[in-house]
C-alpha cells in the first residue's frame, strides 16, 4: 500500500493539516489500515522535499500546518494511478516460506502446520463478513477494502488446500529413530561403498 499516494489522494479535494489527513485515510478505508500519525508527517515532509506538495506558515488551522498538493504531485499521482503494480519477482510470503520450512524439519507434521493456518484465515474471514454486514449500504471505500480483504484471504485458503493435497501424493516418510538420549536426529546420509578393487587379471 502507497501511504504516499494515498496521502496525495486526499489532498486533491484541497488543502489539509496531518492530523486531518490521518482521520480521513482510517475512515475512508473502514480503519482496516491504521496508520500512525508520524508517519504521515514524515511522507508529507518527503512529499515536500520532492515538489509534490507544498505548505504555507499563514496556511495554519489552529497551531497545525496544511499541506496542498502541487501540479508535479498530481502528475505524480496520475502517474501511480495508471501504472500496473509489478508482479514480478513474486513477494516473499512469510506463510510459503513458513511451509517451505517446515518440509525440512524433522518431526515436524506439515500439514497440521497446514491446518493451523487455515483455521486463523477462516475466522479472519469470517470477521471480515461481519465487518461488511454491519458497514452501512453507501460506504463504498469500506466495502472495497473488505471484498479486496476477503478475496485475498479466501486466495490464500485455496493456496493451503492445494498444498494439502500435494503433500498427501508424497511418499510416507520412516519416523526418525531417537537417539541415546531420547531426542530425534535427522537420518545421516550413508556414504556409498567403495566398488571392490580389480586384479590385474580382471577384465573390463
Amino acid at each position: 500500500m502507497s501511504v504516499r499516494h494515498a496521502l496525495l489522494a486526499l489532498l486533491t479535494e484541497g488543502s489539509k493539516y496531518g492530523l486531518q489527513l490521518r482521520q480521513e485515510f482510517e475512515a475512508r478505508t473502514g480503519e482496516v489500515w491504521p496508520l500512525n500519525v508520524g508517519q504521515v508527517y514524515t511522507t508529507l515532509q518527503r512529499l515536500e522535499r520532492e515538489g509534490h506538495v507544498e505548505s504555507h506558515e499563514n496556511e495554519r488551522d489552529g497551531a497545525q500546518k496544511r499541506f496542498r498538493i502541487t501540479a508535479a504531485g498530481e502528475r505524480e499521482l496520475d502517474r501511480w494511478l495508471r501504472t500496473p503494480p509489478s508482479a514480478a519477482p513474486p513477494p516473499r510470503d512469510e506463510l510459503v516460506i513458513k511451509v517451505q520450512v517446515a518440509l525440512r524439519l524433522p518431526g515436524v507434521d506439515v500439514r497440521d502446520i497446514l491446518q493451523v493456518h487455515r483455521r486463523h484465515l477462516v475466522e479472519e474471514m469470517q470477521r471480515y463478513t461481519h465487518l461488511k454486514a454491519e458497514a452501512a449500504a453507501d460506504d463504498v471505500g469500506l466495502g472495497l477494502v473488505v471484498d479486496a480483504e476477503l478475496f485475498r484471504l479466501e486466495a490464500v485458503v485455496h493456496w493451503l488446500d492445494a498444498a494439502d493435497v500435494r503433500l498427501r501424493r508424497l511418499p510416507a516418510v520412516p519416523p526418525v529413530p531417537a537417539g541415546a538420549d531420547g531426542t530425534r536426529r535427522a537420518p545421516r546420509h550413508q556414504p556409498a561403498k567403495p566398488a571392490p578393487a580389480r586384479t590385474a587379471g580382471s577384465r573390463s
